[in-house]
């Protein structure tokens, strides 16, 4: 108790070396409930306010400091006082002092923020709280907002936490405790003067550490502007709706000069597809802003703002078409914004999940937390519209098309935007949006279908893929098999020649080798050449009983050991002979089991493709497992490709497992008739 009644006589002394040690102790020891108690009870109070009304130098920052943690605790609200505010304010825009800025920041912070913070009582303090308090300084000072958003790029990493968490302060202050709905006119003013620029640049840095928390902040803040402009009606009744329909009419005109004059001067009969034309599905525009209310007239006016010519060439372009060719561009535009909003997740609030923090604690999870190009929203809206019309075009949609172009779009947003890393620069997503293949959009698509099933569906999924790729392997043996019943020219070069590539194919002889069709019999002839014909089956004289084929080996390359080499021609130009080579092993006879194995037939496959067809077909018709990489690569396009047919026609949503679907009567169908849940 003695300790602090010297040290707050000591606040009052004369020796400015005295004070400057007594609040330099005061600072450490006041964040102490029960320190802070007895020093107001004891009248320190009026002592700290007097030293930061009126002091310098290092006495003032340790002060201000001392203020700003008395203030986080709840108390000391008497003393804050329009005289102390307007100090404060003043040391921001005129004091240079680092040291100094964050302690006068502390101080805003907590004025500003204590009606959003605090459940207790104000004391006997009745003054303005929130931004309202700080009014008659910063109308004194205008240039402190411009000073505050100048100081997020200070070198200084703690003051621009500072800053940044004073910025944040006063926007939610604005949003939630305006009632005089001012609050798009301080956002505007923070955006005029670069705020969004500057955290932009820090949410990319490499100071996140320092700055994760009010950073974080911001972003949510950001989602709550983003909500709050959703939740705007558009109305025609209110002025400031009915002049930006206006502006969108009159800048799609070829000459809004000069309907602008013609407007004035006399009275023209209205145009029946006055909004038509520019892309609305009717002539009630305001209506059709209902998903997106007043943040999609934002984004469409923005738009056309910044793209005036653009804008009026397609307008032009898109009316000289038939109706049903046009391409919708209010629509369009209406479209992106929803699109953005589920994107970025705007109706889920950053600051309420506990997951974020438990993130923010490692610098390799802040991609997770961080969507730095949410910032950058217009300037993404424009680019995903620019593509919208590409597609549009490039696809040749007509109107009864534009949900499968959004969807084409969405799709192209969540690759460009949802995937791309914290420090991806805004221009590369911009260039890669606008330069994005039309075929590459459509395996994107068909992939992110495909694991959305999946996880969907999950186990029940994989039956599916499983059944189909049975179905696949019956028809890829089916293809093989018909490759041997279809037969082919095999090099011979003969048993007691060595197989070498620089073996000229025009002194060899040839073997035609055919499958019998009933498939029991591999037919063959030796001839000196190729015939210009393909020989038939009764004219090949010898014959193999697949009954007694033991095994088929093979050189060609497993599906294992896919190479650059599993597909193409194996001999070389100038027709030499390649050393890949099929062995069909087996016995004499097909009742001579006991017998040695022998070799009973030898083929030089030219290609790939054909080794691939016919070791596979040979061993899928003995009943074993295809082993090439081509036939693997083909049983998987297969079963793939029916897989994406099968989910193009279900919803994901369909859960017809735990409720299947009623099954159809069979009244008037014949004994041929069945369902299928896919087909």
């Amino acid at each position: 108790m003695d300790e602090i009644t010297d040290l707050i006589s000591r606040l009052s002394n004369d020796e400015d070396a005295v004070k400057k040690m007594a609040v330099f102790r005061l600072q450490s020891s006041i964040g102490d409930p029960s320190f802070a108690e007895v020093f107001i009870a004891q009248g320190g109070l009026a002592q700290l306010r007097n030293l930061a009304l009126y002091s310098n130098g290092n006495t003032l920052a340790y002060a201000l400091t001392s203020f700003s943690r008395l203030l986080e605790l709840d108390k000391g609200w008497d003393y804050v006082t329009p005289e102390l505010i307007s100090r404060v304010v003043e040391l921001i825009v005129t004091h240079p002092l680092v040291n100094i800025l964050r302690g006068a920041m502390s101080i805003l912070v907590a004025i500003v923020s204590h009606p959003h913070t605090s459940n207790t009582s104000r004391g006997s303090y009745n003054g303005p709280f929130g931004f309202r308090a700080l009014k008659p300084a910063i109308a004194m000072h205008p240039q402190f907002l411009e000073m505050l958003v100048n100081r997020l790029s200070s070198a200084d990493h703690a003051l621009c936490a500072n800053s940044l968490q004073l910025i944040n302060s006063l926007m939610r202050n604005a949003i939630t405790n305006d009632s005089d709905n001012e609050w798009p006119k301080f956002i505007k003013r923070l955006q005029d003067l670069g705020v969004i620029k500057a955290v932009f640049v820090l949410m990319q840095s490499s100071a996140l550490q320092d700055l994760a928390h009010p950073l974080l902040e911001f972003q949510a803040l950001t989602k709550v502007l983003l909500r709050r402009w959703r939740e705007i009606k558009v109305d025609l009744e209110t002025k400031e709706h009915r002049a930006a329909l206006k502006g969108l009419h009159l800048l799609s005109l070829p000459d809004p000069k000069q309907e602008s004059k013609s407007l004035g001067s006399q009275r023209r009969a209205p145009n029946p597809e006055k909004w038509r034309r520019l892309g609305f599905r009717t002539e009630s525009p305001a209506w059709e802003f209902g998903e997106v209310g007043f943040l999609g007239m934002m984004d469409l006016t923005d738009f056309v703002r910044k793209n005036e010519d653009g804008f009026r060439k397609v307008v032009m372009e898109e009316n000289a078409k038939p109706v049903e060719q046009r391409c919708p561009i209010a629509n369009a535009s209406l479209a992106i914004t929803s699109i953005l909003y589920h994107q970025f997740e705007v109706d889920k609030s950053d600051l309420d999940d506990p997951k974020i923090y438990q993130v923010l604690e490692s610098r390799t999870n802040y991609d997770r937390a961080f969507k730095p190009l949410l910032l950058q929203w217009s300037r993404l809206h424009t680019a995903a519209l620019l593509t919208f019309f590409r597609l549009w075009r490039d696809t040749k949609a007509e109107s009864e098309d534009f949900d499968k172009v959004a969807e084409l779009v969405r799709v192209m947003v969540y690759h460009t935007v949802g995937r791309s890393p914290r420090t991806r620069d805004v221009q590369e997503v911009e260039d890669e949006m606008l330069n994005m293949d039309l075929s590459h959009l459509r395996n994107l698509q068909m992939d992110i279908l495909e694991q959305s099933y999946e996880n969907a569906w999950g186990s029940h999924l994989g039956n599916v893929r499983e059944d189909l790729k049975a179905e696949a392997m019956q028809f890829v043996k089916e293809q093989r098999i018909r490759c041997l019943l279809q037969g082919a020219w095999f090099p011979n070069p003969g048993n007691n020649k060595s197989i070498s590539s620089k073996l000229d194919l025009r002194n060899v002889p040839w073997r035609y080798v055919k499958l019998s069709h009933n498939r029991r019999f591999l037919h063959y002839c030796d001839y000196d050449a190729e015939t210009p014909y393909e020989p038939k089956l009764e004219e090949l004289p010898e014959k193999l009983d697949l009954s007694s084929v033991s095994s088929v080996v093979s050189n060609v390359v497993p599906a294992s050991v896919v190479s650059d080499h599993s597909s193409g021609t194996l001999t070389p130009t100038g027709s030499k002979l390649a050393s890949t080579k099929i062995t069909i092993h087996g016995y004499a006879s097909s009742a001579g089991l006991k017998g040695n194995e022998i070799v009973l037939l030898t083929l030089h496959p030219q290609t790939h493709s054909t080794a691939s067809e016919w070791l596979d077909g040979l061993l899928m018709l003995l009943g074993q497992q295809p082993i090439t990489s081509e036939t693997s690569k083909l049983i998987n396009m297969v079963t793939t490709y029916g897989l994406k047919i099968r989910l193009l026609n279900v919803r994901y949503t369909d859960n017809y497992y735990n409720s299947p679907p009623e099954i159809p009567s069979r009244e008037d169908v014949d004994e041929d008739y069945y369902y299928s849940l896919f087909v």
